[in-house]
């Protein structure tokens, strides 16, 4: 298939979907607003091409759709696929692209639609306007639904579990690591996770476990406009030798990073978290995860089972989750087998390309309605 990704080529999600279709022989093309061509150009097969567009976003997403209507009526691509239903979106509406594909992604129709009337409308027009949807998980489907209620396919944002799998020989000796991978921004709560393990290792002084308080620390791994705010949380609270921030972590050592984790931790404040990809990657790595209730880790993290979760934005619940699974190695050992499963189940990342080749088939090939 000749396949067009319309979106934000600098976005792992968009590198990861364009190479595992290159990979596959298929012919690919990522056309982007060229400001959104980025530091990870490099990281695509050398297959596919990208071609960016003239106009920068966000004023791009309306100047460029003459553009767009260009090439993609010169390259007669079989399978157009626009990525996000605002920005993007638009540019494809605009555009007035025939016979494509939309992927939403999370605050674009959880955030976006709510912030004015306008952009309600926006939204609105973007999700009728295309001939077929698609969704990561089903909680975003329905939250879609609410907006344009259509038939979405579902395409899970799996994890490769050849590269991400138990690595036990990589656990630290003498040390037991919470962990989150996640961008320091307001809506990933790490916060809450700071302020809750902090409860934890004052509930274990108080209990007479300073041993086992000792041995606690918490690795967190990204960047983001947070960074200063919560270093000084740290250092406040008088915490630098047990919390770290670790910064930006290359994407092929992710498994790695999530190995050495006892217990990994995800506790956005919304429900933007759609598919809750952290989540997924610590479970295939065998990893118990605590996270929140936002609505992505909701439905992949089988509460009791892979992973304990807390109320959005609730500390003591966070902290009671984390004493929980801390305490108990037997629970540990078995929502790591759990959520081993589960993940090969759900979430394989080559059972979900083909689940996108499919659908692709489908849509482009045997006209579904």
């Amino acid at each position: 298939m000749k396949i067009a990704f319309i979106s934000a080529a600098i976005s792992i999600h968009i590198v990861r979907w364009a190479n595992a279709m290159a990979k596959r022989n298929h012919d690919v093309t990522v056309i982007t607003c060229v400001n959104d061509i980025g530091e990870n150009n490099s990281l695509y097969e050398k297959s596919v091409r990208i071609i960016p567009l003239k106009y920068k976003t966000p004023f791009g997403y309306y100047l460029n759709a003459r553009q767009l209507k260009r090439i993609v009526k010169k390259e007669k691509f079989d399978v157009v696929n626009v990525h996000y239903a605002s920005g993007y979106g638009t540019l494809g509406r605009r555009a007035k692209l025939k016979h494509s594909l939309l992927n939403v992604w999370g605050s674009d129709v959880y955030e976006f639609p709510y912030q004015s009337a306008f952009k309600l409308r926006l939204i609105k027009k973007n999700l009728r306007y295309y001939d077929y949807l698609a969704s990561t998980s089903n909680c975003m489907a329905c939250q879609a639904k609410k907006l344009v209620d259509r038939e979405y396919f579902i395409t899970p944002f799996g994890v490769d579990t050849s590269l991400f799998k138990p690595m036990p020989e990589l656990k630290p000796n003498e040390k037991i690591i919470f962990g989150t991978v996640k961008t320091l921004s307001p809506k990933y709560g790490i916060a809450d996770t700071i302020n809750a393990f902090i409860k934890l290792n004052d509930r274990l002084v108080n209990e007479g476990k300073s041993d086992l308080a000792d041995k606690l620390y918490y690795e967190i791994y990204g960047k983001g406009e947070l960074k200063d705010e919560l270093q000084n949380l740290i250092v406040r609270n008088n915490m630098q030798n047990k919390i770290k921030l670790c910064g930006y972590i290359d994407n092929n050592r992710l498994p790695e990073i999530y190995n050495r984790f006892t217990i990994s931790n995800s506790n956005s404040i919304t429900n933007s978290e759609s598919f809750g990809v952290a989540a997924v990657e610590a479970m295939a790595c065998g990893i118990p995860v605590q996270v929140s209730d936002a609505d992505g880790f909701a439905e992949v993290v089988e509460d009791g089972v892979t992973g304990l979760i807390a109320p959005k934005g609730d500390v003591d619940a966070i902290a009671e989750n984390m004493y929980k699974l801390l305490m108990d190695e037997k629970i540990r050992e078995s929502m790591s087998e759990a959520a081993v499963r589960r993940v090969e189940w759900l979430y394989d990342w080559k059972k979900n390309v083909d689940m996108m080749e499919d659908i692709y088939v489908k849509c482009f090939y045997n006209e579904v309605g």
